[in-house]
């Protein structure tokens, strides 16, 4: 641990277990680095460099700890320092072993008086990401995010150019950092540093600042005729970022890139490369243009971001924050739902077209035929459009479209049961009809002296009308539900078992005529 020794070392902050994609804070390494006595108070200055690996983060960071060790020890302009002086700091090294995900920050926190008098707390920041694997994009997403919403500056280390694809990721990234913050009016995140490196076009744009800006500009310019997701994602850049610049740095030298045995000599590294080094790295870290860390309009101490870094991390330790997907996977996504949402529409027009509306009553039989057909002809109208991801990607769509043409199918149903008349006077019309009955039924039998059954048929005749007249106070009140439900299921029962008993006895009469027997036989069977 670079703490227990004297010598000042990048330390480990949050690591990412690759083999789980969980990633994980080392409270107690950020806690004895931010929590040392003279500086836990005083206001934070977060530098991060972000990028991908092998494209020498470490290079610079390296030279930003040269510029402020010479700072803190003498404050002479020379910060370079002497030729033959190798690099030290951020083990810094070519080459292209893996190197893990996650965060880094630098032991020492540097103590800086601004023009004022503020004395303010520096943290220099590492972070590192590789967005080449599918599988770790949520990995990368949050470490990026992280240190996005933890630094006051964050240097975005491209190499060569700004590309599309570059600034995609970076959208990715800040919209996820965005997700996890608490609702935020003001833009959430401060400056945003493209550093674009080796860079091969100063005859277009000059190295340095100005050049920067320029071809920034150009590259982040909105026009009318780009494609949406082009215009969205630099209108979103501008909307995270209080300020937004670039530097074009040249390449350092081959000396640097290709011996195995550099070790970061000054004398080694191209001069044009070094002159842009005495712009950069002043412009970031020189005492005025220092910025503290500020969210939601209030500077941060060290205390404090240790705080916050507790409480993002378990943002997205938890299962809340949706996972970022790739831009394949949302595309593929967005295909298939829209295909499955037109498939639908053809089966709800065609649907709408026979019974919805005010459409006449339409037998439940040829509803349900109709729904087969036009069931199918969704379903292939979903398989026929043309779907990224694949058969097996799309099956789950097609599951989605079936359950909702169920439902959709249920309503259909509905409705047009509804429109059927007598359906509407079903229990009534099945109650007044057993009450007429039971009452010549009753009438009959007291004449001829059956005055006990005539009774009991009075009796049922005025449980009937009772039945009537509680079905009507509900249907008018909308109380007691239950009972009126009861009622019903009473009425259709009797109406079904009727109507079955009608049905078999036609069946027999006409089976009967069919085979020359008459009627009468069968009765006296």
């Amino acid at each position: 641990d670079a703490m227990e020794s004297s010598k000042p070392g990048p330390v480990q902050v949050v690591l990412v277990q690759k083999d789980q994609h969980s990633f994980e804070l080392d409270e107690k390494a950020l806690a004895s680095i931010l929590l040392q006595d003279h500086i836990r108070d005083l206001d934070v200055v977060v530098v991060s460099v972000a990028g991908a690996f092998r494209k020498g983060k470490s290079f610079i960071l390296d030279f930003m700890l040269r510029y402020l060790y010479s700072q803190k020890e003498s404050g002479h302009s020379n910060w370079l320092g002497d030729p033959e002086e190798p690099l030290t700091g951020f083990s810094w090294r070519g080459g292209s072993d893996p190197e893990t995900t996650g965060i880094q920050i630098w032991s020492e926190v540097f103590t800086v008086e601004k023009p004022g008098g503020k004395k303010v707390a520096v943290v220099l920041m590492d972070t590192q990401g590789a967005f080449d694997s599918q599988s770790t994009v949520k990995d990368c997403a949050t470490i990026f995010a992280l240190s996005t919403m933890t630094s006051s500056v964050q240097i975005y280390n491209l190499s060569q150019n700004i590309q599309e694809d570059d600034l995609q990721q970076l959208q990715l990234f800040t919209e996820y950092g965005r997700l996890a913050m608490d609702e935020i009016f003001q833009k959430p995140f401060q400056t945003l540093m493209f550093l674009v490196r080796d860079w091969s076009f100063p005859y277009e744009y000059s190295y340095g600042l100005q050049g920067g800006m320029a071809f920034l500009d150009k590259r982040l310019q909105v026009k009318e005729h780009q494609h949406e997701e082009i215009q969205n994602v630099r209108n979103h850049i501008h909307s995270c970022f209080s300020d937004v610049t670039c530097f074009l740095l040249p390449h350092p030298g081959l000396q640097v890139a290709t011996s195995p045995d550099f070790d970061g000599k000054l004398k080694d590294i191209a001069g044009e490369f070094k002159e842009q080094l005495q712009v950069l790295i002043p412009y970031v870290l020189n005492p005025s243009k220092l910025m503290e860390k500020e969210i939601n309009g209030s500077k941060v101490t060290c205390r404090g971001l240790l705080e916050y870094f507790k409480a993002y991390i378990k943002i997205y330790q938890g299962e809340d924050l949706p996972h970022p997907k790739s831009m394949l996977q949302a595309t593929a996504e967005a295909n298939n739902l829209a295909a499955a949402a037109s498939a639908k529409d053809i089966y709800y027009n065609n649907m709408e077209e026979v019974c919805g509306g005010e459409k006449p009553y339409l037998s439940p039989d040829i509803l349900e035929e109709k729904h087969c057909e036009f069931k199918q002809l969704a379903l292939d109208h979903f398989k026929k459009t043309k779907k990224m991801g694949g058969k097996d990607f799309s099956f789950r769509y097609q599951q989605e479209l079936e359950e909702e043409i169920k439902e959709l199918y249920e309503n259909f149903c509905k409705h047009n049961g509804s429109k059927n008349v007598f359906s509407t006077f079903r229990t009534p019309a099945v109650l007044f009809t057993g009450i007429v009955a039971l009452y010549i039924a009753s009438g009959l039998t007291g004449f001829i002296g059956l005055e006990v059954v005539a009774q009991l048929f009075n009796c049922m005749v005025g449980l009937l009308l009772i039945a009537l007249l509680t079905w009507g106070y509900i249907r008018y009140s909308g109380q007691y539900r239950e009972l009126g439900g009861a009622i019903d299921f009473g009425a259709a029962y009797v109406l079904e078992q009727a109507s079955s008993h009608i049905g078999n006895s036609t069946q027999a009469t006409v089976r009967d005529a069919v085979v020359g027997r008459p009627p009468q036989v069968k009765k006296a069977q």
